[in-house]
């Protein structure tokens, strides 16, 4: 029964204790702040950056996260939250299985582990797509990887792993999302590695080198974060409806909040669809926003953990896994006992399209049945853990219809003092790491109470008819 309790106006009402809304209460407390409340459908913290421990005693992340930032102030958190001894440091080691051999990620810069005729036509493709010059503005994701790297190589890498991650028809994604996403490839440098037959030295990538929690996943870092705050976090309690004008919220036990700012993290369609006055043009731009679902499936092994590799990636669609994390290299805290010499973790994903209905037991005997097939676990190894996680919103697919749905959406919510923002906050992929979204809820504190400017996340601008029509 609902109590429908009033409360008096909260200056800032933050929704959702993933990293981005944490990091806003965190920093709002340091800036000496601390009348703000914090609400969590979930009943732990941590979003899509949590981490559970299932019952045979082995953890898992949601998704394949690792630790790695381009921006400083989510290393000083980091350094803040962690001894130097409680995170553990890799090299990434990541390869590609392809036509049942493994290619070292990223596999543009390998082309000499194919079999030469494929390895030849792929950089013959490539040289000519080069020499035709850079996609023109506003082409679709599809036809970027043509023109950027010919159709060979996209026949036999692009195409079957992106359609296979996003679940989505290239030809409906947009190319401006890119950025450091997606690796480049130097043709003098491929034609050097053939006729020496040595490996290229570079590490491409921001996370070329990372770090994990010494125990606990990556969810301990986000538990670490919300033990610093001492203000008002309420976890399961799930909003329903906002009243933007009245600057009022409803929780899931009938509390009623009032609000000076929201601060939204979680997904911005559900946002807008629970905002009572959001106006048609509004609802209909979140309507075209579309998202990946991931199935997470954890396999635990009484095996010992001996691949030294970090993840690999799974192009054919002879499996449906697209990822494979070895998730007992990470950290030996993630098998029971801490005893890699005794067991091995993978951990899987699987993309599918919003609301698929899903087979999950035939998807745990599928995972299993690839990772024997391709070698990383021994036949006679026993299966001891199997775990399946769906996390419904995984990725937000960056579609050609994504920016105007987007330049609708969001400057109307500011006009009501409603900032949304995380990777499901702004769907925009490319600002979709944790250190992205760390550095947007502390970004938005900033500007709430200073007025600064936020450093990654620039608010897309209504054309002149949509600012007319869309208020």
């Amino acid at each position: 029964m609902r109590n429908n309790r009033a409360s008096s106006a909260v200056p800032v009402v933050i929704l959702g204790a993933g990293p981005c809304g944490l990091a806003c209460a965190h920093e709002l407390q340091r800036l000496g702040h601390r009348d703000w409340v914090l609400l969590e459908a979930a009943p732990t913290v941590g979003g899509l950056g949590a981490s559970v421990v299932d019952e045979a005693g082995f953890t898992w992340d949601l998704g394949g996260h690792v630790v790695f930032s381009t921006m400083k102030s989510f290393d000083t958190l980091l350094d803040d939250l962690f001894a130097p001894h409680e995170l553990l440091h890799h090299e990434r080691s990541s390869f590609v299985r392809h036509s049942g051999r493994w290619v070292p990620y990223p596999f543009q810069q390998h082309l000499h582990h194919l079999p030469v005729a494929r390895a030849q036509t792929c950089l013959e493709g490539l040289v000519a797509a080069q020499a035709r010059g850079r996609a023109p503005a506003g082409t679709d994701f599809g036809a970027w990887l043509e023109a950027t790297y010919g159709t060979p190589l996209v026949e036999e890498f692009f195409a079957p792993y992106n359609r296979k991650i996003w679940a989505t028809a290239l030809s409906e994604m947009s190319a401006s999302w890119i950025a450091e996403r997606v690796a480049p490839a130097d043709t003098s440098a491929l034609r050097q590695t053939r006729v020496s037959g040595t490996t290229p030295t570079s590490r491409w990538g921001p996370n070329a080198q990372f770090a994990f929690p010494a125990s606990g996943g990556t969810g301990a870092i986000w538990k670490r974060l919300a033990s610093r705050l001492e203000g008002d976090v309420r976890t399961g309690q799930a909003v329903l409806h906002i009243d933007e004008a009245a600057k009022t919220l409803l929780t899931s036990d009938g509390t009623v909040l009032s609000y000076g700012s929201l601060v939204a993290t979680g997904a911005l369609d559900k946002l807008v669809a629970m905002t009572a006055g959001a106006p048609a043009q509004v609802r209909q731009a979140a309507t075209a926003l579309k998202h990946t679902t991931v199935a997470m499936v954890g396999l635990g092994y009484e095996s010992p953990t001996t691949d030294r590799r970090s993840w690999l990636y799974f192009p054919s669609g002879e499996t449906p896994l697209y990822r494979a994390t070895n998730f007992s290299r990470y950290a030996p805290a993630n098998v029971p006992d801490s005893d890699p010499g005794r067991y091995s973790a993978w951990m899987t994903e699987t993309s599918l399209p919003a609301g698929t209905l899903l087979d999950e037991a035939g998807l745990v005997e599928e995972c299993d049945t690839a990772l024997r097939r391709c070698g990383l676990v021994p036949d006679r190894a026993q299966r001891v853990s199997s775990h399946l996680e769906l996390i419904p919103y995984a990725y937000p697919v960056p579609t050609a219809g994504r920016d105007t749905a987007l330049a609708r959406i969001q400057p109307w919510l500011e006009r009501h003092e409603i900032y949304s923002r995380g990777r499901f906050g702004t769907w925009r992929y490319e600002i979709g790491n944790m250190d992205h979204a760390v550095t947007m809820g502390q970004d938005i504190a900033r500007r709430l109470v200073h007025g600064t400017a936020e450093r990654i996340y620039t608010a897309p601008r209504p054309t002149a008819q949509e600012a007319v029509h869309g208020r």
